[in-house]
């Protein structure tokens, strides 16, 4: 273990991070981020598994802004396309209708939830949500969700026919990904499923959608991070910065590989995995193996 960070307060015993710890960080955010199993909650378990201390919500937060990053360089031509048509919509009337302007404003609606649930419950988020045993029961319950979804969605609507009612059930959807173990991406795409969209359309709101909510919540986060008002373990910067790196380029690969995937595979897979890994933290947790609770919030 690396030795305890000077700005460890109260004798709490949590440690600054460490290079090889950044890394393992970073490639399971990449790997987890886009495909619907929890980021958040692979960086927990990870962090619990090695006897790491729980690298805390800010962390995971500003190492989110890697993977975002991916999104904005593989959609470069959609994001941009988009921006512009919004951005001309705002005064000529005539373009409110266009696709791209009517995507951005949507982007827009759908990114309300999560800002407005996030702000009130930010307390729970970074302490109380955290709990292994949360995580563990989110797992499965979401997956079984998903699974439902997958298989009566109805898979015919594309983008084009999104509204904002639609855009907000996303946006709704994307908000229960601030409990790890939901799955922004999960829970994104399993509200697009039951609306009657295509696994592949579905999936690409979820990746535009995510954008403003990650990159806000990242900004906030390393502003609170240098404030030295976070909860868990203190953010060492240089560590960070290399899993976000991590992260983004992993990230990148991930983006190609799921979609090409969604265009003939399942969620059949990731439900499996989501049931498997929840079941396994239970029981390691009731058998006293991990402890379902960060070291900060253990009475």
């Amino acid at each position: 273990m690396q030795e305890p960070s000077p700005s460890d307060s109260e004798g709490e015993g949590l440690t600054a991070m460490g290079w090889f710890e950044a890394v393992v960080l970073g490639l399971v955010q990449g790997l987890t981020e886009f495909i619907p199993v929890s980021s958040s909650a692979h960086l927990r378990v990870v962090g619990e598994a090695f006897g790491w201390d729980d690298p805390g919500a800010a962390f995971t937060a500003i190492i989110q802004i890697g993977t975002e990053l991916a999104v904005l360089l593989y959609f470069r031509k959609d994001i941009w396309r988009i921006i512009r048509q919004w951005v001309r919509s705002l005064g000529r009337r005539e373009l409110r209708g266009d696709p791209d302007a009517r995507m951005g404003w949507l982007i827009i609606v759908g990114s309300i939830p999560i800002v407005v649930l996030g702000l009130l419950f930010q307390d729970d988020i970074e302490t109380t949500l955290r709990d292994l045993r949360i995580v563990a029961i989110s797992l499965v319950l979401f997956s079984l969700i998903l699974f439902w979804a997958d298989r009566v969605g109805r898979k015919q609507r594309e983008l084009t026919d999104l509204t904002v009612r639609s855009g907000l059930t996303f946006g709704f959807a994307q908000a229960m990904a601030l409990v790890p173990g939901v799955s922004r991406s999960g829970g994104t795409i399993t509200a697009g499923l039951f609306l009657g969209f295509t696994r592949a359309a579905a999936a690409r709101y979820s990746f535009l959608l995510a954008i403003p909510a990650v990159l806000g919540s990242g900004a906030f986060q390393t502003y609170e991070a240098l404030a030295g008002d976070t909860e868990g373990a203190p953010i060492s910067w240089g560590p960070t910065i290399l899993a976000t790196v991590v992260g983004f380029g992993v990230g990148f690969v991930v983006i190609a590989w799921l979609l090409r995937y969604l265009d003939r595979g399942s969620f059949t897979p990731f439900v499996v995995y989501r049931v498997a890994l929840g079941l396994l933290l239970l029981a390691l947790v009731g058998a006293g193996v991990l402890d379902p609770l960060p070291p900060e919030t253990t009475p």
